[in-house]
């Protein structure tokens, strides 16, 4: 499909959590989240879906470049799993 097609770039911008987490936070289903980590910070349209709760769920793209940090432990790839986050509603 081409990373500049409006399929990838709406697949990479969607988050998916567990609707008892989005209730919990005050989310709506399609609403924006500003997701931080401790090197930066991205906007996600919020869906629910079928993942644990208190986990989130973004597919690898420049959205969650944002969010890495810079260090690879020699892999050449920065670590994407396992963050601590914080999801705030907009």
């Amino acid at each position: 499909m081409g990373k500049e097609s409006e399929e990838y770039k709406a697949l990479t911008n969607t988050m998916t959590m567990a609707s008892e987490d989005m209730v919990e936070i005050g989310i709506a289903e399609g609403q924006m989240a500003l997701v931080r980590t401790e090197f930066g910070e991205a906007s996600f349209k919020c869906q629910a879906g079928r993942v644990p709760i208190g986990m989130i769920f973004v597919p690898y793209g420049p959205p969650t470049c944002k969010l890495m940090g810079g260090d690879t432990d020699g892999t050449g790839m920065p670590t994407s799993k396992g963050w601590e986050v914080e999801v705030v509603p907009q």
